[in-house]
């Protein structure tokens, strides 16, 4: 098993371009799985090709791979006008955000397939508005092959009006969101729904930086919940469906719940770190969810794995947690995912992702996956 995981990642090496690497051991997970993760010791800055991406991390390398708008000419965007335009095109595959645009209306993404969505450094998505009709940045519906890269999406506040998110991905199949930046929903940062399937969210930040309102219709005065899988426990038809990887991403300061909280789906957690101390929970295992939670770091946050009402199994597995309290043990076993993930060691994951995760990069470039 230490050859072969040896081999992959010499095979990556060459297909990427990775920098060299350094001495650190470099080992195979077992964990009793046949499909062992390659562990890396320490992290590596390893940075492949610009535009489309030879590999695509987790579940959005399944099911025929994630390639979004490839090499296609890319339209640039500066403008709401512009990007709507763009975003609804069906012939634009490539669209890139520059600037700060400020979100009048909420974008419609609808029933498209092959397309990316970037920005160039520092590009933002800006919403102001806490109204339930309209509020929230994007609406992702029936697309497949999509690409959202490098881009920070920015609600006004969370305020429990039964509002939107920043960003939903509804009935959509093969999204990968790479390297971006989702803070102060109205309703939550991202949510992923409605039979949406082989998603991998990698190297993403999530956080809420302004003071929630309280007084809304909802009900809940501090709505500061971050990521919601599957939207609710008589959505039936999700069952086989939200196969998703939160791959290297952080959940940061100012979540309060939801880092996620699942219904129905596969989800494999790995490499993630957790920090916000105003957290009530973390990962929230609710109705038939199946989560493989591993090599993570959990620090200063309250119950890291709340097993709730209906689960069906969680595996925690490599996990380290630092001055947390509450439940930290899986049950039951979880699914072993068909695929390899590059995966570091947990002891290297703070410092990987508080370098790295949200938008980071200069544009449409790949990561160390």
């Amino acid at each position: 098993m230490k050859i072969k995981s040896t081999l992959s990642v010499l095979l990556l090496t060459l297909i990427f371009g990775f920098a060299s690497c350094n001495s650190e051991e470099i080992t195979a997970t077992q964990n009793g799985d046949s499909n062992a993760s390659t562990v890396l010791s320490t992290s590596q800055n390893l940075t492949a090709k610009v535009g489309n991406c030879a590999e695509v991390p987790g579940w959005a390398s399944q099911n025929g791979g994630t390639t979004g708008g490839g090499n296609a000419a890319e339209t640039v965007v500066t403008t709401y006008a512009q990007l709507k335009a763009a975003i609804e095109n069906s012939a634009v595959k490539v669209v890139k955000v520059t600037g700060t645009i400020t979100i009048t209306t909420r974008l419609s993404f609808q029933d498209q397939s092959g397309k990316t969505i970037y920005g160039a450094s520092g590009a933002k998505l800006v919403s102001t508005d806490q109204t339930k009709a309209n509020s929230g940045i994007i609406n992702i519906k029936r697309c497949t092959n999509i690409i959202i890269r490098n881009l920070i999406f920015e609600g006004p506040g969370a305020y429990d009006t039964d509002g939107w998110d920043n960003a939903i991905i509804d009935d959509c199949q093969n999204v990968w969101v790479d390297h971006c930046e989702f803070r102060d929903g109205v309703d939550g940062n991202l949510d992923i729904k409605n039979k949406s399937n082989y998603v991998t969210v990698s190297y993403t930040k999530f956080a809420y930086l302004k003071p929630p309102k309280a007084g809304g219709s909802g009900g809940t005065d501090d709505h500061r919940f971050s990521n919601l899988i599957g939207s609710s426990d008589s959505a039936t038809a999700d069952r086989g469906n939200l196969k998703i990887t939160f791959a290297r991403c952080w959940w940061a300061p100012g979540c309060k719940e939801r880092m996620p909280r699942v219904r129905f789906g596969q989800v494999h957690i790995i490499n993630s770190y957790f920090n916000s101390t105003v957290s009530n929970k973390c990962i929230a295992a609710g109705f038939e969810a199946n989560i493989r939670v591993e090599n993570n770091v959990f620090e200063g946050v309250k119950t890291p794995i709340d097993l709730m009402t209906g689960y069906t199994a969680v595996t925690a597995v490599g996990n380290i947690f630092t001055s947390t309290t509450g439940n930290t043990a899986g049950s039951n076993t979880a699914f072993t995912p068909p695929y390899s993930i590059v995966t570091l060691a947990a002891s290297a994951v703070k410092a990987d992702i508080t370098a790295s995760a949200g938008a980071t990069f200069t544009g449409n470039t790949c990561g160390s996956f």
